[in-house]
């Protein structure tokens, strides 16, 4: 059984086989979670499980998932903040959204693929065409524009790794994988079997962001070759237009090298391929104290649907809310 999960604001969410649970550490110090049964499309259809088109649907999954797991853990940090101000007196009561939760998920999702495709699309395509005379050196072309890709994503984590909220953050993205390779050794649920776990995962969606940006580089040299030999010449309007459909089948081809490489991370081949991935999350990885390993914990044992958690029992709803102290 696999499991995986992300770090989310003041918490972790896992996704184990039909669940995906999301446990969040309130103000009061409680933890409170929610559990959503979940099935995969590829468990629905299953042609969506071929190889590379199984990457594509589940990175689509994973950011719907991811995105719509974020937002529950900021109304839970809103509703602390405004509880505090209530308390203060100087609180104001928030008006309730019209607009569905469904419309506000899909907007999200358009609007972070719209900017994601600026920041690290578009940007590194401009940038190259106009600093670089290689338009029709399609290899070279591929290589500077990779580069720069991987440039501005080393630098956007750096940046964000010096703000206070987002160490925080990255402390429960250690504790995520500290909790998932106690389970995948076998260990009991608990912090100190936890605590003991390094935080560098050879499956993380850091090491396949990095994986992405290496294949897009491969697959948009041997597509610009191919342009270039049957057109002659080609231009930055060519590249947008044919680059940008091929993003769903880097991210199935990443899907699969990097699954690969994580069953093979024993063998020299396999440590050589998950380095660049494992040397990135010393940025987006910090090593998380026992309250936030806790709360990871507690995010696992509900996902597997293991309601005794650590020291006391979880109240647990379908859909809803529960806490504990």
């Amino acid at each position: 059984m696999q499991v995986g999960g992300q770090a989310v604001i003041e918490g972790v969410m896992m996704r184990a086989p039909g669940m995906i649970a999301t446990a969040v550490r309130r103000a009061n110090g409680e933890i409170t979670v929610k559990k959503d049964p979940y099935v995969s499309l590829g468990e629905k259809y299953r042609f969506l499980k071929l190889p590379i088109l199984r990457g594509a649907v589940g990175l689509v999954e994973m950011m719907v998932i991811g995105i719509r797991t974020l937002n529950y853990s900021a109304e839970i940090a809103m509703a602390d903040a405004e509880q505090k101000d209530t308390k203060n007196g100087n609180g104001q009561q928030r008006k309730a959204s019209s607009v569905p939760d469904s419309v506000k998920l899909g907007m999200t999702v358009v609007v972070s693929l719209l900017i994601g495709a600026a920041i690290f699309f578009v940007t590194p395509l401009v940038a190259t065409t106009w600093l670089f005379d290689i338009e029709q050196d399609p290899s070279l072309f591929n290589l500077m524009a990779g580069g720069i890709r991987i440039g501005l994503l080393l630098a956007y984590l750096g940046l964000i790794s010096l703000m206070k909220d987002i160490k925080r953050l990255f402390q429960y993205h250690g504790a995520e994988h500290k909790a998932v390779f106690a389970f995948e050794f076998g260990e009991e649920l608990v912090i100190p079997a936890a605590a003991k776990q390094i935080r560098f995962h050879p499956r993380c969606g850091t090491s396949f962001l990095l994986i992405v940006m290496f294949v897009s580089i491969l697959l948009f040299s041997l597509l610009d070759m191919l342009l270039i030999n049957w057109l002659g010449e080609i231009d930055i309007l060519i590249r947008l237009v044919t680059h940008l459909p091929l993003i769903p089948i880097v991210g199935g081809i990443s899907y699969e090298f990097i699954k690969a490489s994580a069953k093979r991370s024993n063998t020299a081949i396999g440590k050589v391929v998950v380095a660049p991935g494992l040397w990135l999350q010393k940025i987006t990885t910090k090593e998380p104290d026992e309250k936030q390993l806790e709360v990871a914990l507690v995010a696992l044992r509900c996902a597997l649907e293991e309601e005794h958690v650590i020291s006391s029992p979880v109240y647990l709803y379908s859909g809803t809310e529960a806490s504990r102290n």
